[in-house]
This record gives C-alpha cells, structure tokens and sequence, in this order.
C-alpha cells in the first residue's frame, strides 16, 4: 500500500447545503485544494473540493457529491489522506508524521530502544511514542531537538538522548 499523509480532518456541517468544516493540517490551509482528491482512512471514500473559502479557524468546504445538511453531518470527524508522493518535499528540519512511524530509535551508542510508533501532540508540544524491541510499553518522549538530536530519514532511524530524570 502507498505511504498516505493525514492532510485533514472534517468538523461539523456548515449551513443546510451540504458544507463542511474543514481542519487542514497543511501549513497553508489554503492549499488543500491543490493536490486532488482527498481519501478517507479506510480509502474507500473519495472527495473532490469544489469550493473552499476561509473561516475563523477552520476552511467551509463544499466537497462533490456532498448536497445538504444530513450528508454533510454523517462525514463529522473523517480523517482525511493524500498519497506521500502528492506532498512538497518538507524543509531541511522538517519531517512529515508518516516518514517518522516506523523508524529505528537508537540510543547515542547505537543501541537500539524501539521503533517509533507513533507522533501525538496533546496541545503542549509533540511527543513520540516509542515501541521498545522488547515488547514493553511503549513509552511517550518529548519530540524537541534536545531528546531527539539526530532525525535520519533516509537510514531510517532517530538517535534518542533521554531525558535526564529529576
């Protein structure tokens, strides 16, 4: 299956003619609209944009297909996905969530603490979830360039300086 990126996520219905609101994840929200169609999670549902204008906090979208109110309200909370290869190469710090997952998380001398399993930002800042090799719990680690000094994509690993305890 090919990488796909969350790009966005669908809020409430907007009015009575089948407009959504829309969370994008882009860092222009804006550009939403350029790479094409939108895929839900399971990839069995396809939106195209017709419409799109900006609102306080949120785009108000009118997807095809999508007419009125009770269509609109059923795609309440739907994830939205684009293939990886849709998206502009990230800057030199940054990194798309879906080239994290499944990196190698070594220690400084190359020891190996797990696989990253997941990137969670609860509103104070991202975190990563690290999947020890051992099968214990996974553990949750500040994503900030002091615990995670070195990000290598392309050998699929991240060196983890834990965090000294108090």
């Amino acid at each position: 299956m090919m990488a796909r990126v969350l790009i966005a996520q669908i809020g409430a219905a907007h009015g009575v003619r089948g407009e959504v609101r829309l969370k994008a994840f882009t860092e222009d929200p804006l550009s939403i609209a350029r790479y094409g169609a939108l895929e839900s999670e399971d990839g069995r549902q396809r939106f195209e944009i017709e419409a799109l204008r900006p609102a306080k906090d949120v785009l108000v979208v009118r997807l095809k297909g999508v007419a009125d109110r009770n269509a609109a309200e059923a795609l309440k909370n739907l994830r939205l996905y684009v293939a990886r290869e849709k998206l502009p190469a990230p800057a030199h710090d940054e990194f798309y969530v879906a080239d994290l997952i499944g990196l190698a998380a070594e220690g400084p001398d190359g020891a190996s603490l797990g696989t990253v399993k997941a990137v969670h930002n609860f509103g104070a800042g991202d975190l990563l979830e690290i999947e020890p090799a051992d099968g214990g719990a996974t553990v949750m680690l500040p994503f900030t360039v002091a615990t995670v000094p070195t990000i290598d994509i392309a050998r699929k690993k991240i060196v983890i300086e834990p965090p000294v305890e108090a």
